[in-house]
């Protein structure tokens, strides 16, 4: 099966509201989000991702239900552990709910969720999910004790966050590639699905290659940078085949 490419498009979203935020009425918003995800689609995105944080900083309510109503892949909704976007995912019903941290001071997501400290809320949490008829993917670092967490709370999927991976260089990085191997190995025996993502370029997409038993890439700034010299469509069209390169499992 080949590795999959899950495109996150909050960035699009990200440069809109630099204008728009205050000016919500404007009768043309650009860039458009549902755009973007034509865009990804054409390009051969497998899924889509967005992430409609508490405040509101990037993706908007309505910028998901776009997304939902339109765009004939998969969607991956990303949210905090919250009443209020469980209440959102639960009305949007995406493919996929990928629960993860969120601090407001943070520009994105900075680390895993901690599935072993929270493990009674998030308990609750991926039941109302599940009875929503929503898979369950936990953001979590690659260690151990948070992989069997993830497990023991009934999640189906986790996302193994290379976000370290991708910040490091030498013997930090090569450990760090140690960990998500290890990771993603453990997951694969507890019958998880394991997908990664956080900071994936295509200079540190081989690396990734080393990693067994990957499902899915979940990628986002890199394909919106270079989107902006190339296209969108071009960025994940080049990511695409970069990473039909990953051996089969």
């Amino acid at each position: 099966m080949p590795l999959l490419l899950g495109v996150n498009i909050d960035h699009i979203a990200t440069l809109r509201q630099a204008r728009y935020a205050l000016n919500p009425d404007a009768p043309i918003m650009e860039p458009s989000v549902l755009d973007a995800a034509h865009e990804a689609q054409a390009g051969g995105a497998d899924s889509i991702t967005v992430h409609v944080r508490e405040d509101r900083r990037h993706m908007q309510d309505e910028d998901a239900r776009l997304v939902r109503r339109e765009i004939d892949l998969p969607l991956n909704l990303e949210l905090a552990n919250t009443p209020e976007m469980v209440a959102l995912a639960c009305d949007l019903k995406p493919d996929f709910a990928c629960l993860v941290p969120e601090k407001r001071e943070e520009l994105t997501t900075e680390g895993g969720l901690d599935a072993v400290g929270h493990f009674d809320s998030l308990r609750e949490t991926i039941l109302k999910l599940q009875r929503a008829g929503i898979k369950v993917s936990l953001f979590i670092d690659p260690e151990t004790n948070q992989i069997q967490a993830a497990s023991d709370l009934g999640a189906e999927i986790i996302e193994l966050h290379t976000g370290t991976y991708a910040l490091t260089t030498g013997h930090e990085h090569l450990a760090e590639l140690e960990r998500l191997r290890v990771g993603a190995d453990f997951g694969n025996q507890l019958g998880i699905q394991v997908n990664a993502g956080h900071g994936i370029h295509l200079e540190n997409l081989k690396g990734i290659f080393s990693v067994k038993y990957l499902n899915e890439l979940n990628v986002g700034h890199t394909l919106i940078s270079r989107g902006i010299f190339i296209g969108l469509k071009a960025a994940v069209s080049e990511m695409r085949s970069a990473m039909n390169q990953y051996p089969s499992n």
